[in-house]
C-alpha cells in the first residue's frame, strides 16, 4: 500500500509539458529544477563565446597579417565563414527536430566544433603548417611566401568550426528554453528571463575574448591566442555534460521540413477542391498521441486544402494533412517576410567585424606611453554597449512598461526590433561622418598614398561601436525570442535557426556587397571606394549607401510588421495540448 502511495506520488512529479528524460522516460521534477538545469548552459555559453569570439575579431587582421590578403577578400574570407558558421544551423535544426533532439545533436555536434578548434591551433602553431615572417617594407610579394597548402589546411580548420557550432548554436538556447513549461504562466515568464541571460552570458564571454584573448593573441602570439580558445571550448563541453541527469528534452518528432512539404504539396495537388463552410469539417487526428493542436486560423486559406477530405479511405500524407500540420506550415512561411527584413541588420553587424576594425588598425590606438589599443578589442565597445543596455531595459525598462502595457515583455518584439532597425540607418550615418574626418586628417597630413598611422586618436570609432551595440540589444535579443516564441511548438529548433540563418545569410550579402561595389567603382581605371590602403578609400561613400539601404529595410518592416498577426498565446490553447 506504502509503495502504491509513493507511485501515485511519483506519477505526480512527472513535467506534463510532454518532456522526457535521456532515455524517452517522462522527467520527474523531481530530478533537477529549471534554473539548476540553464546553470550548466549558461556557464556552456560563456565559455563558448570565449573560444568563439576568441577567433572572430582577430581573424581580418590575421588573415591581413599573416596571409596577406586585401581589404576586399580579408573582409569577404570572414564574412563567408562567418555566414556559412550560421547558414550550417538550418541542418542542426532539421537533425535535432527530426532524428535526433537536441541533446545528442549538440553532443555530437560539439565533438566537430573541438576538431576544428583544434586543427586551427595547430595551424598556426606548427612551422610546417604556418605562414613564413614577411617584412611588408621590402618589394617582395609577401603572398606568394605563403604555400597553398597551408592556407588550405587554416580554411579547412575555419569551416571545421563552421560546420560544428552550426549544429551547437540552433539547439543550445532552445534546449535552455525547453526547461520551461510554456503552459505554465509564471514558468512562461521565467522563459523570458532565460533568453535574457543567455544573451547576457554568451556576451560576458565575448567581452572576455574582446579584451583579454586579443591582446594576448596581438602580444603574446597566435598558438597561445589559439591555444586558450581550444580549451575553453573543451571545457565548456564537460561543463554541459556534467548537467546531463538535469536537463529535460523534447522528444523529436517527423521532420519539419517534411512535414512543410507534405502541406504545400497536398494543398497545391488539391487546389481544385473547394473548402468547407465549417472549419470543422477539415481533418485533424483524435489520437491521443497528438499533445498540442493548433487551433485553426484563416490566414493562407489556400493551404486548408490540404486538410479537405477528399476519400474518407485516403491515408496519403502527400495528399491529406491535418490542420495542425498546416497551421505549423502557416505559423512558419508567416515568419519568412520578418525573417527577410532581419537579414539587412547583420549586414550593418558584419562591418563591425571587419571594416570597422581595419579603420581601428589606422588610427593611433596608444594609450600611454607603453600601451596599444588592439585594433580587434574595439568590439568590447558594442558588447559592453550591449550588456549595458540589456542590464537596464531587463531590470527597469521592462517592469515601467509592464505597468502600462499589461505585456510580460513590457511592448511587443516587433516594436522592439523595429526601433533597432531604425538605429542601424542612422549608426552607419555616424560612421560614414566618423570616416570623413579620418581621411580629412589623411589628407592634411599629407598621408594619401602611405598606409600608415593616422594622427586621429582611435576612440573616435566609439560612437558607432556604441551604437552598434545597443542596436543589437534591440534587434540580435529581439529576434532570437521572436522566432522561437512564433515558431510552431514541434518546430522550436527551426525557428532558432531562422535567427542565426539571418546572421549567416546577412555576412553573405555583405561579402556580395563589398566585392560588387568594389568592383562597380572601380571600372574605368579609376580609385574605387574600397583599396587595400584605407586611406586611399572612400569608405564613408559606402557607409552612406549601407545607411540608406538600412533605410529602405526599416520601412519595409514597418510595413510587414503592421500586417503580422502574431500566434495565439500558448496558455490560450492549454486545454488542448
Amino acid at each position: 500500500m506504502a509503495d502504491a502511495e509513493r507511485g501515485v506520488n511519483m506519477v505526480e512529479e512527472y513535467t506534463k509539458d510532454g518532456t522526457v528524460d535521456l532515455k524517452g522516460r517522462p522527467f520527474l521534477r523531481s530530478r533537477g529544477g529549471r534554473w539548476q538545469a540553464c546553470s550548466f548552459i549558461l556557464v556552456y555559453g560563456v565559455l563558448e563565446r570565449m573560444a568563439h569570439f576568441g577567433i572572430a575579431p582577430n581573424l581580418v587582421l590575421y588573415l591581413t597579417n599573416k596571409l596577406h590578403q586585401g581589404t576586399v577578400s580579408s573582409s569577404n574570407n570572414v564574412t563567408n565563414w562567418f555566414g556559412t558558421m550560421m547558414m550550417t544551423t538550418v541542418l542542426g535544426a532539421y537533425v535535432a527536430d527530426a532524428h535526433l533532439g537536441r541533446y545528442w545533436t549538440f553532443v555530437f555536434s560539439s565533438a566537430i566544433y573541438l576538431l576544428g578548434m583544434i586543427l586551427l591551433f595547430l595551424s598556426v602553431s606548427l612551422p610546417s603548417l604556418r605562414p613564413p615572417p614577411c617584412d611588408s617594407s621590402t618589394t617582395v610579394d609577401c603572398s606568394r611566401q605563403t604555400k597553398q597548402y597551408q592556407i588550405a589546411f587554416f580554411f579547412f580548420a575555419l569551416y571545421t568550426i563552421a560546420v560544428g557550432a552550426g549544429g551547437t548554436k540552433p539547439n543550445i538556447s532552445t534546449m535552455g528554453a525547453d526547461q520551461f513549461d510554456p503552459l505554465q504562466p509564471k514558468e512562461r515568464e521565467q522563459r523570458i528571463s532565460f533568453f535574457s541571460r543567455w544573451t547576457f552570458s554568451v556576451f560576458f564571454g565575448n567581452l572576455i575574448s574582446c579584451t583579454a584573448l586579443v591582446y594576448i593573441q596581438d602580444n603574446y602570439g597566435w598558438s597561445v591566442g589559439y591555444a586558450i580558445p581550444a580549451a575553453a571550448l573543451g571545457f565548456s563541453i564537460i561543463v554541459f555534460l556534467i548537467g546531463t541527469p538535469f536537463y529535460r528534452h523534447k522528444p523529436p518528432s517527423s521532420g519539419p521540413f517534411t512535414r512543410i512539404a507534405r502541406v504545400l504539396v497536398a494543398s497545391v495537388r488539391k487546389w481544385r477542391v473547394s473548402l468547407p463552410d465549417d472549419p470543422n469539417e477539415l481533418h485533424e487526428l483524435e489520437d491521443v498521441k497528438v499533445k498540442c493542436r493548433a487551433d485553426h486560423t484563416d490566414s493562407i486559406r489556400f493551404l486548408d486544402k490540404a486538410a479537405v477530405m477528399i476519400c474518407e479511405e485516403s491515408e496519403n500524407p502527400w495528399l491529406l494533412c491535418t490542420v495542425t500540420e498546416v497551421e505549423e506550415t502557416k505559423q512558419i512561411l508567416k515568419l519568412l517576410p520578418i525573417f527577410i527584413t532581419t537579414i539587412m541588420p547583420s549586414v550593418m553587424m558584419a562591418q563591425a567585424l571587419t571594416l570597422f576594425v581595419k579603420q581601428g588598425a589606422t588610427l593611433d590606438r596608444s594609450m600611454g606611453p607603453h600601451f596599444e589599443v588592439p585594433p580587434a578589442s574595439l568590439s568590447a565597445i558594442i558588447i559592453i554597449a550591449t550588456l549595458t543596455s540589456l542590464a537596464v531595459y531587463d531590470r527597469w525598462l521592462i517592469p515601467a512598461m509592464r505597468k502600462h502595457t499589461k505585456n510580460p515583455r513590457g511592448t511587443t518584439l516587433l516594436k522592439k526590433m523595429g526601433i533597432g532597425l531604425g538605429l542601424y540607418a542612422f549608426i552607419m550615418m555616424v560612421a560614414a561622418l566618423t570616416e570623413r574626418m579620418r581621411l580629412r586628417a589623411v589628407r592634411e597630413s599629407g598621408l594619401v598614398h602611405a598606409n600608415t598611422t593616422v594622427p586621429l586618436s582611435v576612440f573616435v570609432l566609439v560612437p558607432q561601436f556604441a551604437l552598434m551595440g545597443f542596436a543589437e540589444m534591440l534587434v540580435e535579443v529581439g529576434k532570437m525570442e521572436f522566432f522561437y516564441d512564433q515558431a510552431p511548438e514541434g518546430m522550436k529548433s527551426l525557428g532558432a535557426s531562422f535567427f542565426t540563418m539571418s546572421s549567416g545569410v546577412g555576412n553573405f550579402v555583405s561579402s556580395f556587397l563589398l566585392s560588387t561595389v568594389s568592383n562597380i567603382t572601380k571600372k574605368g581605371g579609376r580609385r574605387g571606394w574600397i583599396e587595400n590602403n584605407l586611406n586611399e578609400s572612400h569608405l564613408d561613400y559606402y557607409y552612406s549607401f549601407l545607411a540608406a539601404l538600412s533605410a529602405i529595410n526599416f520601412i519595409l518592416f514597418f510595413m510587414i510588421s503592421r500586417s503580422y498577426v502574431h500566434n495565439k498565446e500558448e496558455a490560450a490553447s492549454s486545454e488542448r495540448c
